[in-house]
């Protein structure tokens, strides 16, 4: 470098030359003494403030939360099995011993009784068949109260009368203790899915912390205002889902018996004003829909005899506040003469094969 300067000053023979040669000179030392400087100086330390420890301990991975459940059916099942998923350890307990084996396989916690569930959790989730049923387990001499922990929230997703609801909801208030009804919608294939409707009755700070947990079995969790009104909500879908079933299982009984193909009925119910849900996501007949109990002889699913039970519910209701229900009324009165008839067990929508075959 500095042969070729010496060059080009010679070649020059100007001031201009020379003065571009000590700028050069000039500018190189005191970048090379900055850069001197910077590589001496130490890094100031980080200042550990109580924010960074909190920063810290939010990065780091949090231990899982345990939540109980309660009633393991067909429904329970998969709304447990959703929550295993969800990085949730279970504290389980169902009426019949084999129904915690799959739990137990996969890590959870099996007890004996309701109150052992109680006594080792403070979130829990109850999935029962009936008000007899929540009543026992909830305020037996083994249930929920007998080993509860104070601040608890309790979440019912049983579909039961409004009025035990209540009933559960002022007994938790005397220990301290929250509770909501929470019932769902959805069937056997939204709980295996994770996107059922839940429906919650309860206060709204409540909510709030119910609904971090639903959303991880759900594709919709609605606050439906105090106590008892998402049991209101729900038995108001499950008359409207049973009129529907009824009315979609004598449409596909009358149409085959006319000559159409089934699958064909069906695709024009579902282009058509008639569809519904029971067309077109459970459709009664069989072979028309894969996946639903029609396709396997009505086995697992909704039962018939919960479904009168629901029906039940709806009519006591429609008493309750002078409200005329007269589908209702015959829907309800259908399903009880299935449940005499040995349909209890099999899905609701087996209603097809009694308007077919037994009636």
């Amino acid at each position: 470098m500095r042969r070729m300067w010496n060059v080009a000053v010679c070649k020059k023979g100007g001031n201009v030359t020379f003065m571009l040669l000590r700028s050069l000179r000039s500018i190189t030392k005191r970048n090379l003494s900055t850069t001197v400087r910077l590589l001496n100086e130490e890094e100031p330390p980080v200042e550990t403030t109580e924010q960074n420890v909190e920063q810290e301990a939010a990065a780091k991975p949090k231990p899982k939360e345990t939540v109980g459940f309660i009633g393991l059916g067909n429904m329970g099942h998969n709304m447990g099995m959703n929550l295993l998923k969800g990085g949730y350890n279970l504290v389980v307990y169902d009426v019949y011993p084999e129904a915690v084996e799959p739990f137990k396989a996969l890590g959870a916690t099996a007890v004996t009784t309701p109150r052992l569930v109680a006594q080792q959790v403070k979130k829990i989730i109850t999935m029962l068949p009936s008000s007899p049923d929540v009543k026992e387990v909830y305020n037996g001499d083994s249930g929920i109260f007998r080993g509860i922990q104070e601040g608890t929230l309790l979440i019912d997703s049983s579909t039961i009368d409004p009025s035990v609801s209540k009933e559960m909801s002022k007994l938790a208030a005397d220990h301290k203790t929250s509770y909501m009804d929470a019932p769902v919608s959805g069937g056997v294939v939204a709980a295996r899915d994770a996107t059922l409707t839940f429906m919650v009755g309860g206060k709204a700070d409540d909510f709030v912390l119910a609904e971090q947990l639903l959303n991880h079995m759900a594709k919709n969790v609605v606050h439906c205002g105090a106590v008892g009104t998402g049991q209101a909500a729900k038995i108001c879908n499950n008359m409207l889902l049973a009129i529907s079933m009824i009315g979609t299982s004598e449409v596909m009984n009358l149409g085959t018996r006319l000559g159409l193909d089934k699958k064909m009925l069906a695709h024009i119910l579902n282009i058509s004003t008639g569809r519904c849900w029971s067309s077109e996501l459970y459709n009664p007949c069989p072979g028309v829909v894969e996946g639903v109990p029609s396709s396997n002889n009505y086995q697992g699913g909704f039962g018939t005899q919960l479904m009168a039970k629901d029906l039940g519910l709806a009519q006591n209701a429609s008493t309750e506040t002078k409200s005329a229900t007269p589908m209702g009324s015959l829907a309800h009165q259908l399903y009880r003469v299935m449940c005499n008839r040995g349909y209890g067990k099999l899905d609701f929508s087996s209603v097809y094969k009694f308007l077919r075959e037994d009636l």
